[in-house]
């Protein structure tokens, strides 16, 4: 089959690539990897490597693979011709890149029975390799594929004996590679590479998996606050059981967890997993954890988890605690540790991300009254620092809870010298969104004076859209619409069109009474075509028409239509003209209005179920 694949390569048109001599292809062999010209297939440390000729086919093989097959029985046929070829070598093929890339490719094609001889040959005759092949750059992603592929068992029910023996063989290699990894856990789980079969393991001996390492964007920014998409699967009991076994063996090392970052994913891993599927171990977990955190020694009168929440690798892991803590746990954590501490960890370079999931998971308790109190003390302090993650978390949580609103909104006023006199109230908008004080935004020597020269928007930053993100869910927001209709058409159309200004503008809009939403519109008016021809602005028109009421959408229909061969013609702009249906309001004005007064009573008829 790949000789047939090969003739079909052969005859594409095109450019041929330049064929190497057998020498260069031995060079370049030798420089990839690093084996310094030796003849033998022993590679540093004597590990055995895969010859050229190996894995010049594990390319093609993988090649073929991303070509699909016309059948199953095509398929079948495929996966069992190049398992032969693993037959024998499988360790030496995962440890190599290339077979390694191809295997991981090839398992998600084969049967519970033939993934089971593929963990059995990568252990050997002893099951000793296994080891070192979990711990390998590239072993370890294929050990990772083979285990995960227990989950199909569960997506085809078993009919006959026969189907029950073979989920019942890979079954078996899940459960033997867990006693592996047992007998050598604080390898692993200090081990990059081997840590990550672990994870994978608790993964599937809980029931649910995650995305592939492989299907992660290298470089992308990682949100500390976003969950993981999982999938849920039925898993044998004896997983249960040993789910059971591998916690208590790695609560036994949780010294581990506090000394080393890798293995401090490990410990997330596992609380992350048994919080979604076993509630109850979670609880026990988290119980023990901190058990040992907090009886570790410090200086007298002094808590240990000061320490831990200050530390690199040790705070990650009291995050997720943090975060998957029931009440009692949070109140004594709290209580007994944090108490009187919390502004000083807030200016803390580490520790004020703990502090931020503390913030956030006692919104839904009374604790967070208190919690509140003590951290009002700091916000000026707490700006200052830069540490913005820990306001904006504590606007949000006065959101959630629905208290200290005022006492908020007033603290921040004060930060940002606009409370005295009142008429700097008005201010407040470009001030929170900036995140610059009252005298530097509008260059005044003193904080006394009362004369305010126009200025016009220009710094916008992320944390400070976060902010009043945040300040427009509270019950009371007339502070911030009074500051937004004082900005002059120009600045509503900066705002609109900016990144992070754009979703404060869509925030306050939309959330505004019918009275509040045309006072701001009539401020906008003029500037509905450069919003339409904008990325970010037309995405905000959309969001103000869905939220609009007839009369409004009427104004704003009228004024587009004026330059209808400028939004056809514009990329974002065609867009909106289409989704509000403006070439109906030109020749089909009686029809559009029947349609926009149907869609806003339905709109209003739903708000009302809502309610």
């Amino acid at each position: 089959m790949l000789a047939k694949t090969e003739d079909r390569m052969s005859q594409k048109g095109g450019v041929t690539k330049r064929r190497h001599t057998g020498e260069e292809k031995k060079k370049k062999e030798e420089r990839r990897r690093g084996r310094g010209g030796a003849k033998g297939e022993q590679g540093d440390g004597g590990r055995k490597l895969l010859d050229a000729l190996s894995v010049g086919y594990f390319r093609r093989v993988g090649e073929r693979l991303g070509e699909g097959f016309a059948d199953s029985e095509e398929k079948e046929m495929f996966v069992e011709n190049v398992l032969t070829e693993v037959k024998g070598k499988a360790a030496v093929v995962a440890m190599d890149r290339t077979g390694s890339f191809t295997l991981q490719r090839l398992l998600p094609l084969c049967r519970p029975d033939q993934v089971a001889e593929v963990l059995a040959e990568l252990g050997g005759e002893s099951g000793s390799e296994l080891k070192a092949v979990s711990c390998d750059q590239c072993g370890g992603h294929v050990v990772e594929s083979a285990v995960r592929q227990i989950s199909k068992l569960s997506q085809t029910a078993a009919t006959t004996e026969e189907e029950e023996e073979v989920g019942g063989v890979l079954e078996a290699r899940v459960l033997s590679l867990c006693h592996v990894v047992r007998d050598s856990i604080a390898e692993f789980i200090q081990h990059v590479h081997g840590s990550h079969v672990v994870r994978t393991l608790l993964h599937v001996l809980s029931g649910c998996l995650g995305p592939l390492r492989t299907e992660t964007r290298p470089g992308a920014k990682n949100n500390r606050n976003a969950v993981p998409q999982m999938t849920d699967f039925e898993v044998p009991t004896s997983f249960w059981y040993e789910m059971k076994n591998l916690t208590d063996t790695l609560i036994d090392n949780v010294n581990l967890s506090v000394t080393d970052s890798v293995a401090s994913a490990v410990f997330q891993t596992m609380l992350t997993v048994s919080h979604r599927k076993r509630p109850k171990l979670c609880k026990q977990l988290l119980k023990r954890i901190m058990g040992y955190l907090t009886s570790r020694s410090a200086a007298p009168g002094v808590s240990p988890l000061l320490v831990f929440l200050k530390d690199q690798a040790s705070s990650h892991l009291v995050e997720m605690i943090i975060q998957l803590s029931h009440k009692a746990l949070l109140r004594d954590l709290y209580k007994n540790h944090l108490k009187g501490h919390l502004v000083d960890l807030a200016l803390h370079s580490i520790a004020n991300f703990p502090i931020q999931r503390l913030t956030a998971a006692s919104a839904k308790h009374t604790m967070f009254l208190k919690l509140f109190d003590e951290l009002i003390q700091g916000v000026e302090a707490i700006l200052a620092a830069g540490h913005m993650g820990v306001i904006v978390q504590l606007a949000e949580s006065c959101a959630e809870s629905g208290e200290k609103q005022e006492d908020m909104i007033q603290c921040l006023l004060r930060a940002f010298h606009c409370a005295e006199p009142g008429t700097r109230h008005v201010s407040c908008l470009p001030l929170f969104m900036s995140l610059i004080t009252y005298e530097v935004y509008y260059h005044s020597e003193t904080a006394e004076g009362n004369i305010q020269t126009e200025v016009p928007l220009t710094s916008i930053c992320y944390h400070g859209s976060r902010l009043v993100q945040s300040l427009a869910k509270f019950k009371e927001r007339s502070l911030l619409l009074s500051s937004l209709r004082t900005q002059t058409p120009a600045d509503l159309l900066t705002l609109a069109s900016d990144p992070a200004g754009s979703h404060v503008l869509q925030a306050l809009i939309t959330t505004s009474s019918d009275k509040g939403r045309g006072k701001i519109l009539k401020r906008l008016e003029g500037q509905f075509v450069p919003m339409a021809c904008s990325r970010l602005g037309s995405r905000v028109l959309e969001a103000i028409w869905n939220s609009a009421s007839v009369t409004h959408r009427h104004n704003m229909a009228q004024e587009l239509v004026s330059c209808e061969s400028r939004l056809r013609s514009d990329q974002f702009a065609r867009h909106v003209w289409a989704k509000f249906a403006l070439s109906h309001y030109i020749h089909r004005r009686g029809h559009w209005q029947e349609i926009q007064s149907g869609e806003s009573k339905k709109r209003k008829l739903f708000s009302d179920i809502l309610e």
